[in-house]
């Protein structure tokens, strides 16, 4: 659905629906889904955790909707400092539910310390909740407003598509032949980046797993196979990809750069990996930001080689920290 007089309207319909369905039947689906997880002997009742922020999701994707059509009536459509206030409230909203729901705890490592920008931020990417959490991240521990790098596909979540466009931010055609048009638009998602704000990417361009990350190094191996031998040894991060990254750069020459992985999400870049994660344990999300000065980047063709350096720490990082959670997850259930 590429026009957005039809995409709208459809998913708007869809997601009301959704929310009034799932609260007018939940004297029905609720007894239901906690025999089934009974039945399964899931004494943490993932399928109930899940379908409930479901519902606390469609009823907030309402309200946001609701919020952005009033700022069209009154005319404030595209204030932009109106139109950042309700993607705050709505992202706080949605950590709020998964905290509600699932047991969500994200603890926050150097995202008070950054000082002023501007910046861009390479983050890892793994779950479906990455934006949502990074966006989270940014806004209330580095009050900074976030500009994105998002693929088109996000399009479909309502609040996303609306507020999306109203703010500064670029919805990516990842399978588009047309390579140039696609990094012209990054960059002019950047131009004017002020000092409170920070440019978003995704590196690696989808969510990580185990499939992905060998047919990525298998096409590396084809194009770069230095590259390859040295990313080979990720285990949970992909290959990052240097294009957009390059023209985030160069749209913002005096920017920050900031890396940003976290542990907790991985497994659950699907709804099946998220209901089996939510079986085992509440999500605890560990997210380390760190700042690197401009000039301790490195130019050129020698950037390619610090971006992978990076990824490659940010790599052991995640391992360490995943080793640790499960440690203390066993100690716990133990």
């Amino acid at each position: 659905m590429e026009r957005s007089w039809i995409r709208r309207p459809v998913m708007v319909l869809g997601v009301v629906s959704m929310a009034v369905l799932l609260l007018a039947l939940l004297p029905l689906w609720l007894p239901v889904l906690l025999l089934v997880d009974t039945g399964r002997m899931n004494w943490r009742f993932p399928l109930v955790r899940f379908t409930a922020f479901g519902l606390m999701w469609a009823w907030l994707e309402t309200l946001g909707i609701v919020a952005a059509v009033f700022l069209w009536a009154v005319g404030q459509s595209r204030n932009q400092n109106a139109n950042f206030v309700l993607q705050k409230l709505w992202t706080r909203g949605v950590v709020g539910a998964l905290g509600l729901t699932v047991g969500l705890h994200i603890e926050v490592e150097g995202a008070d310390s950054l000082g002023d920008g501007p910046f861009i931020a390479l983050c890892r990417h793994a779950s479906l909740a990455d934006s949502v959490m990074s966006a989270w991240v940014f806004m209330t521990a580095s009050g900074l407003r976030p500009r994105y790098v998002l693929k088109k596909e996000l399009k479909l979540d309502p609040c996303l598509d609306v507020v999306g466009h109203r703010l500064p931010n670029y919805f990516l055609d990842r399978s588009s032949s047309n390579l140039a048009v696609e990094l012209q638009g990054i960059e002019q998602m950047a131009q004017g980046l002020s000092a409170q704000e920070i440019a978003v990417i995704f590196p690696e361009g989808t969510r990580a797993n185990d499939v992905k990350r060998a047919r990525i190094l298998e096409r590396l191996r084809e194009r770069a196979p230095e590259r390859a031998v040295k990313l080979e040894k990720l285990k949970y991060l992909m290959a990052p990809k240097t294009a957009g990254v390059t023209a985030l750069l160069a749209a913002v020459p005096n920017a920050k750069v900031v890396t940003m992985w976290h542990a907790g999400f991985d497994g659950m870049d699907s709804f099946r990996g998220i209901v089996q994660h939510l079986a085992k344990s509440a999500v605890r999300v560990h997210v380390k930001v760190t700042e690197h000065q401009r000039a301790t980047v490195a130019t050129g063709e020698a950037f390619v080689a610090w971006l992978d350096e990076q990824w490659c720490a940010m790599d052991h990082a995640v391992g360490v920290r995943i080793s640790e959670q499960s440690l203390s997850i066993g100690v716990n259930n133990g």
